[in-house]
């Protein structure tokens, strides 16, 4: 949600940010609509005033009074003219929220022009990308040759987009869960939260979720929502909350399963684990005071990295273009993974500051220590990371000649220190 008074005062800035972003420049669209709100309010204020001075006169007055029935009859008038003005407010207003609510956050200002992902910028590559003797195989290929990988059986059970795992596959998943909740919670002081996979609709408009990406998500027949992703129920438990400064900042980690209709992607990532309707995902969401959110996103970027560092799994950070970032983030970095088969790098994890937008969205504020008045506080979300995707990246990048696959040794612990997935006939 943004800041009314931020786009009076900055509306230069606000419309390049928009402009950078592939939308058109809307800020003086934005200010006619609150000029209407707001003078509709001066002079519903200014007429009922004047109807309260109405009323103390008549009250000094008998109902024979000349002026008596001059002054009834005015007050009838300026109580029809109320009407219609607060019916021009309440549209102007309303058409306002929706207007901002569909905007996406403004950008900081180390944020480049860019209209696509090949605009993005490389702000480190950790690793070199395994040499193989044997042509590589996919990890649908790996994995359906060990029989553990089963996409035929859940097509016939829930349709395309999903996945059945067996045996030292699920052990794999679970192992992976635990080894990343254990560098956050262990070294980065994230709080475990095990949070609910049903949202109100409400919570995934403070989220930001709605109404942009109102056909991304599943909806039950009773109107909650299934989590695109734990973000949405982890950076909510503030909502309509006024924390005291010293309890920031807060720092949650959870594991779900997330759900995505993938509205859009048609053809894309048709085989495979890269894009499904469910997928686990461990995720991280900070909420700091607003001069620490961009050591804060430093901070998150680095758990994340941390993971893929053990993993020993070659990856480039990305800064991403104007064009590229999220709707609610301000800034964001994108963690991709080598993937032997494709040859190429893919998205593994994406972390963003999005500074105040979500937390006005959901009315979450500090009170501050220095002049006692109550601020917004800043929000971040970072996957740490996409389990699904972390399966995909050992699978291709651990594979043996003969279809099996060796487990990385810091996580071989996990995993009762097996250290490879056979195909047990």
């Amino acid at each position: 949600m943004h800041d009314i008074k931020f786009i009076r005062e900055n509306k230069k800035v606000f419309d390049k940010s928009m402009k950078d972003r592939g939308i058109h420049p809307c800020a003086d669209e934005i200010l006619f609509i609150d000029e209407i709100a707001r003078e509709s309010t001066k002079k519903l204020q200014d007429l009922q005033h004047k109807r309260n001075e109405i009323a103390k006169t008549m009250s000094s007055l008998t109902q024979t009074d000349l002026e008596y029935a001059s002054l009834k009859e005015q007050g009838y008038e300026i109580k029809h003219k109320i009407h219609v003005l607060e019916q021009q407010k309440h549209e102007a207003i309303a058409k306002l929220e929706h207007f901002l609510l569909t905007l996406p956050n403004v950008l900081e200002e180390d944020v480049h022009y860019g209209e696509g992902e090949s605009d993005n910028k490389m702000v480190r590559s950790v690793g070199q990308p395994k040499q193989f003797t044997f042509d590589v195989r996919s990890h649908y290929e790996i994995g359906e040759g060990l029989k553990l990988m089963d996409f035929q059986t859940a097509a016939k059970i829930s349709g395309s987009r999903f996945v059945i795992l067996k045996k030292d596959l699920v052990r794999l998943e679970r192992a992976l869960a635990n080894f990343m909740i254990d560098i956050h919670t262990k070294e980065f002081d994230y709080d475990e939260i095990a949070p609910p996979a049903l949202v109100l609709e409400e919570t995934m408009l403070k989220a930001g979720q709605l109404p942009k990406f109102e056909e991304d998500s599943f909806k039950t027949t009773n109107g909650y929502r299934l989590i695109p992703t734990s973000e949405v129920p982890l950076v909510c438990m503030v909502s309509n909350e006024i924390l005291a400064e010293h309890e920031l900042p807060l720092r949650y980690v959870g594991y779900t399963q997330c759900f995505r209709s993938e509205a859009g992607s048609a053809g894309r990532d048709t085989r495979g684990m890269i894009r499904q309707h469910q997928f686990s995902k461990v995720e991280l969401v900070s909420l700091v005071l607003p001069q620490n959110s961009k050591d804060e996103l430093d901070r998150m970027t680095n758990a994340a990295e941390t993971v893929l560092q053990r993993l020993e799994l070659p990856y480039k950070t990305m800064l991403l273009c104007s064009q590229d970032i999220g709707f609610c983030a301000q800034k964001t970095y994108d963690i991709e993974v080598w993937l032997p088969y494709e040859k190429r790098y893919r998205e593994i994890s994406s972390c963003s500051n999005c500074g105040e937008f979500q937390a006005r969205r959901m009315k979450a504020r500090y009170k501050s220590v220095m002049d006692g008045k109550n601020h917004f506080i800043h929000t971040l979300n970072g996957s740490g990371l996409a389990v699904g995707r972390t399966i995909v990246a050992i699978l291709e990048n651990y594979q043996n000649e003969d279809g099996s696959v060796n487990i990385p040794t810091k996580l071989q612990p996990y995993m009762q220190n097996q250290t490879t997935i056979c195909n047990y006939k």
